[in-house]
């Protein structure tokens, strides 16, 4: 019998209105607030609903177009969604970089980034050596420099025209960028008027390379600042557009303007979030570029992707790894055109051949193996994530044309008003990473009780570093979300002392085995030793257990039933011998308190203050 394929297998079954749904969903809540239990609140400023359906589609204008179209929220291709594995290098050393870009190039990569820390103009002869043997039609060149390199890009195109490549296969960037400079030195390279016009003749200079970027927006310094990812988004646009508006005023064409700009974006671990960040970046950067006059084939944005160095720790850092092959799928997904995923060991030291390689496999899996590649706009059509799209480029085209009330990002820049609203987000995540609202795995819940920090980790690597206050204004400060707690641990490990923290077991095992793990998990956060124990039969054996042992730190754990007999008990034995700590917020509080104890840990302990607190009277 021949199979009917127009048979739909759900027809029996009435449809299910969202009213019936969220009727059930209210049964299973038992009287509880629907939106405080279901509707996340992100600092991005908009909420998300638990599901979405069909119906919440019917809105959506951008579901109308198809990968390549303009506005591009789909991706800029058509038959594939391919990047370019890209991999940066130190260049310290002309000749021991280049030897370094053949080597990986053999390994799968087909971007290069070469990294400049120094300010040291490079001569013709040295781009010789750094380029020697490398086909460069056949990969992507970038190089990462300051803003007084300028002259690189006519070396580059001396060379390009000396060896006699093909101009127009020419790929890659020079991240010029004037505007990110002053986001994070709050001056200028020159003078405000120079920055504009040295930028124009970059531009102008560079014609000859179609296919080669020559200008940066890099909204990665917002993210590792802080920022949420719309703020990052609308600042990057406003950052972007300051460029057309200021270069155009100057006599320049925009189409030129718009095909110069590379935007680099960080990729964070918010999975969803950074996937519907892309595709309302395209889609609103050419909208922007098209109220400029510019062609909408010409108004594709140009996107490298980083994953996110604000994510990254130096404790347990091969949870990185994790981070950064999420990150890097959120990217894939979303269709970048080139990705670098940061080494893990990258926040405390230069990365060893291991983690380059580590982190190069990362996306060659992604590739090959997974075949991100070959599908274009794979989220598209996901009711979550086209939502989640609509929503940021909603909230960040309105942050944008905040700014642009300001008269443009540099007039909001000198203002303040970027820095402190970077600052004040960057603030309500420490927050959530104190009260571990936040969770950083590794580092402020389930850390590796054993583990030392490693000899490479400086004190310097986990210092936050003060905003820079220059001529033009205060600048952005970059750091990372788990330098308190880093530091906090990182202070046992060079104390010289091996603070312990012991846990007296009683009472309902159930209770008594939670508390402990959560207690053991609190205190190893800041390197102090746990020492656990299945459960004691008497207080006055968990006490005498806990002085041999010659703990600094006693933390009974029970039921908050037994609490009001156990706690007092254990108080008075100990004789002040050991900081008393309870763990949990027991109904018996205040009755305890009245007593003398003093400490209590729980979910809602500011975990931070409070080991800070402990390390101030255990003397270190």
């Amino acid at each position: 019998m021949a199979e009917d394929k127009d048979v739909k297998l759900f027809a029996e079954f009435a449809p299910v209105t969202t009213a019936e749904w969220d009727a059930v969903i209210n049964v299973d809540l038992k009287g509880a607030d629907y939106d405080k239990k279901l509707v996340w609140k992100p600092l991005e400023g908009f909420s998300v609903r638990p599901y979405y359906r069909t119906e919440d589609m019917k809105n959506l204008d951008h579901l109308q177009y198809l990968p390549g179209q303009f506005p591009y929220v789909r991706g800029n291709k058509t038959n594939s969604n391919a990047w370019m594995v890209r991999q940066d290098i130190l260049v310290e050393d002309v000749k021991a970089a280049n030897a370094k870009a053949l080597d990986v190039l053999m390994k799968g990569v087909d971007s290069l980034g070469f990294v400049f820390n120094s300010c040291k103009e490079l001569t013709a002869a040295e781009l010789d050596t750094l380029l020697k043997g490398i086909s460069v039609c056949a990969i992507e060149v970038n190089f990462v420099c300051c803003c007084k390199s300028r002259n690189l890009a006519k070396l580059f195109i001396e060379k390009m025209k000396k060896d006699g490549v093909n101009l127009a296969a020419v790929r890659g960037s020079i991240n010029y960028s004037p505007l990110r400079k002053l986001s994070l030195e709050g001056a200028w390279c020159s003078d405000e008027a120079a920055a504009f016009t040295n930028t124009k003749e970059m531009i102008e200079g560079a014609a000859a390379l179609p296919c080669f970027k020559t200008v940066s927006v890099d909204g990665s310094i917002f993210h590792n600042s802080g920022s949420t990812s719309v703020q990052e988004l609308a600042f990057a646009l406003s950052m972007g557009n300051e460029y057309l508006a200021k270069l155009t005023d100057l006599g320049a064409c925009a189409t030129m303007v718009a095909k110069a700009i590379r935007f680099n974006f960080s990729v964070s671990s918010n999975y969803f979030m950074e996937i519907a960040k892309f595709r309302a970046a395209r889609m609103l950067w050419a909208e922007i570029a098209k109220n400029y006059g510019v062609a909408e084939n010409d108004a594709k944005m140009s996107i490298h992707a980083e994953t996110s160095k604000w994510n990254q720790t130096v404790y347990d850092p091969y949870v990185n790894l994790l981070r950064g092959t999420t990150e890097a799928m959120s990217a894939t997904i979303a269709g970048v055109d080139s990705l670098t995923v940061v080494p893990f060991d990258a926040a405390y030291r230069k990365s060893t051949e291991f983690s380059d390689r580590i982190a190069r496999n990362a996306q060659l899996l992604l590739k090959e193996e997974a075949h991100f590649d070959l599908v274009v706009d794979p989220a598209a059509g996901s009711y979550y994530i086209e939502e989640l799209t609509a929503s940021i480029a909603k909230a960040a085209w309105t942050l944008f044309v905040e700014v642009e009330g300001k008269g443009g990002y540099v007039a909001a820049i000198k203002e303040g008003f970027i820095q402190a609203a970077v600052k004040a987000t960057a603030q309500k995540r420490d927050m959530n990473i104190a009260t571990r609202r936040d969770i950083v795995l590794g580092t402020n819940q389930y850390p590796n009780f054993t583990e030392v920090a490693e000899a490479d980790v400086t004190l310097e690597a986990i210092t936050r570093a003060e905003a820079k206050k220059g001529d033009a204004a205060e600048a952005l400060a970059p750091y990372r979300g788990a330098m308190a707690f880093e530091a906090l641990r990182y202070k046992t490990d060079k104390s010289g002392k091996e603070p312990k923290a012991f846990m007296l077991t009683i009472g309902a095992l159930a209770m008594r085995r939670a508390r402990a793990q959560f207690a053991c998990n609190f205190f190893a956060c800041a390197g102090f030793r746990t020492i656990d124990h299945n459960g004691y039969a008497s207080v006055e054996e968990g006490v005498k257990t806990a002085l041999e042992a010659k703990a600094d730190i006693v933390v009974i754990c029970s039921s908050d039933d037994d609490y009001a007999t156990y706690a007092p008990e254990a108080y008075e034995m100990l004789k002040g011998k050991a900081i008393f700590v309870v763990a949990g917020a027991p109904a018996c509080e205040a009755e305890l308190k009245a007593k003398g104890i003093t400490n209590f840990i729980s979910v809602k302990s500011n975990v931070l203050e409070t080991l800070k607190g402990y390390q101030a009277e255990l003397g270190i």
